[in-house]
């Protein structure tokens, strides 16, 4: 049986729009390349995402005895999340509503079964003829 590691995030002030743009560089990979990946990433998203994919890390290692070098990120989400309803002045004595918006963020991480031993192929060897003057 497959183990699936769930970690939430919920609540984060940053707009769902720009957290996917961090997010999708992170899917489908192995968690420690996410990992580093994230920390390079100058984003103000990556901090967050980078500490949930840590926390989950942490969760599968000590709730799940997985192998960390084998986890998977599998399926991670952003969705919107409740919007602060803030309100600025503007000409005539009116006001103009703004909407401060939140993300809530799923990860899911799968440790992955052994993998394939890979065929290396055959390195070719080439001869380099020198000419000599």
């Amino acid at each position: 049986m497959e183990k699936e590691i769930i970690a939430k995030l919920n609540h984060l002030r940053i707009a769902p729009r720009k957290v996917r743009l961090v997010a999708n560089l992170v899917r489908g990979k192995d968690a420690r390349q996410s990992l580093a990946i994230l920390i390079h990433t100058k984003k103000k998203a990556a901090g967050p995402i980078a500490k949930l994919l840590q926390s989950a890390i942490a969760n599968a290692k000590n709730n799940f005895q997985a192998d960390e070098n084998k986890l998977k990120i599998v399926k991670i989400t952003v969705d919107e999340g409740t919007k602060l309803k803030r309100w600025r002045p503007r000409a005539m004595g009116r006001a103009y509503g703004i909407q401060k918006k939140t993300s809530h963020i799923t990860l899911v991480l799968k440790e992955q079964e052994s993998q394939k031993s890979k065929v290396k192929s055959p390195k070719l060897k080439v001869a380099v003829k020198s000419k000599k003057t």
